[in-house]
C-alpha cells in the first residue's frame, strides 16, 4: 500500500464518530481462514421482549392443543366409567370406580369380541394401503414423466370422476360387487381402496416436483424406465408417499358407509361398524364399552401417524414452497 493511501486509513481509523450516527458495538471474532469477522451483537434490551413474545405463543399453543385434546380425554375417561356414570350431570373427569372391566368386555367376552375387527380392519386397510401407494405412484409417474398420445386428458377426465359423490356410487357399487361374488367379503372393501384419484393426483404432482436432469441423465447412461422410476425418481418422494399412507391407511382404517352396506358377517365387521353391536342388558348402546373400543381403535392410527410424522410434515412444507 502506497504512503497516502496508509496515511488516509490511518486517519479514517483515528477519525471521531459523527454526532447524531448510532452504530451497533461489534466484537471482532476469528473466522475458520484467521481473518478477523466483524459480529454485532444484540442489545440487552430487546431480548426480555423476545423472550416473553416467544413464552405467549408457546402458551397459546399449548392452550389451543389442550382444547383439541379434550374429545380424547373425556373419550378415555368415559371408557372407564360405568354407563350411569358417563351421562351424569355434572359431568365428572375422574371415573369413580374405575371400570377396567370394560375392556375386558370389548376385547375378550364380545361374540365377537373386538380382536375380530381389529383384525378385520388391519387386513383391509393394510391390503388397501399397499395397493393404493403402489398404483398410484405408478399412475402418478405415468402422468408427470411418460409421454404418450392424449395424456394430458386422460388425467383430465380421470380428475373429473371425483365430481361424482362418494355415497352416490355405494348401491352401483353393491350390484356390481354381489354380481361378481364379492358380496360379504372382505374384497368389497379392499378392492375400491386400491385405486384412488387422490393419491394418483398427488402422486403425480410430487413426481412433477422432481428435477427432470435427473432422469435424463440417467436415461443418457442407459437407465431403462422401471431402473429411472425405482432408482431415481421415487427415492426423491418418499414424503409424499409417507404422507399418501397416512391418509389411505386412517381413511380407510374409518369407513363405516362400506361395510355397512357390504357386510351382512359380524365376524367380517370392521371396527366402525363393529362399534355398534356393544349393547348393555336392556338393548341399547353400551357408552362405556363403545368408549373403550374407540381407544383401542385410535391406537393404530396414531402408531401410523408417529412413525411417517417427520415425512407427512416434509410432504406438507415441500407442496407449500412448490
Amino acid at each position: 500500500m502506497s504512503e497516502p493511501m496508509a496515511d488516509h486509513a490511518s486517519r479514517a481509523a483515528t477519525a471521531p464518530p459523527v454526532l447524531g450516527a448510532v452504530t451497533p458495538p461489534i466484537s471482532v471474532a476469528a473466522t475458520s481462514s484467521g481473518a478477523p469477522r466483524a459480529r454485532v451483537r444484540v442489545p440487552r434490551g430487546r431480548r426480555p421482549a423476545a423472550r416473553v413474545r416467544y413464552v405467549v405463543k408457546s402458551l397459546l399453543l399449548w392452550a389451543f392443543a389442550m382444547l383439541f385434546l379434550l374429545p380424547f380425554a373425556w373419550m378415555v375417561s368415559s371408557s372407564l366409567k360405568r354407563n350411569i356414570d358417563v351421562f351424569a350431570i355434572p359431568p365428572t373427569w375422574i371415573p369413580d370406580p374405575v371400570q377396567w372391566q370394560n375392556y375386558v368386555v370389548v376385547w375378550v367376552e364380545g361374540i365377537p369380541s373386538m380382536a375380530v375387527f381389529f383384525a378385520n380392519s388391519l387386513t383391509v386397510s393394510g391390503i388397501g394401503l399397499v395397493g393404493d401407494l403402489t398404483t398410484s405412484a405408478l399412475a402418478g409417474y405415468a402422468f408427470a414423466r411418460l409421454q404418450f398420445k392424449g395424456r394430458d386428458k386422460v388425467f383430465l377426465l380421470y380428475l373429473a370422476t371425483t365430481i361424482v359423490p362418494a355415497q352416490l356410487l355405494l348401491i352401483p357399487r353393491f350390484m356390481f360387487f354381489q354380481q361378481l361374488g364379492f358380496y360379504n367379503t372382505l374384497w368389497a372393501l379392499i378392492l375400491p381402496g386400491i385405486f384412488t384419484v387422490f393419491g394418483t393426483f398427488l402422486m403425480r404432482q410430487a413426481f412433477l416436483g422432481v428435477p427432470p436432469e435427473l432422469g435424463e441423465a440417467a436415461r443418457m447412461d442407459g437407465a431403462g424406465e422401471f431402473r429411472l422410476f425405482f432408482r431415481i425418481y421415487l427415492p426423491q418422494v418418499r414424503a409424499t408417499l409417507a404422507a399418501l399412507a397416512i391418509i389411505s391407511w386412517v381413511g380407510s382404517w374409518n369407513d363405516y358407509e362400506g361395510p355397512l352396506i357390504m357386510l351382512s358377517d359380524a365376524w367380517l365387521y370392521t371396527i366402525p361398524l363393529g362399534l355398534t353391536r356393544f349393547v348393555d342388558a336392556d338393548g341399547g348402546l353400551s357408552a362405556g364399552l363403545a368408549m373403550a373400543g374407540s381407544v383401542s381403535s385410535v391406537i393404530p392410527v396414531l402408531v401410523v401417524f408417529l412413525v411417517f410424522q417427520k415425512q407427512f410434515v416434509a410432504a406438507l412444507a415441500n407442496t407449500g414452497i412448490k
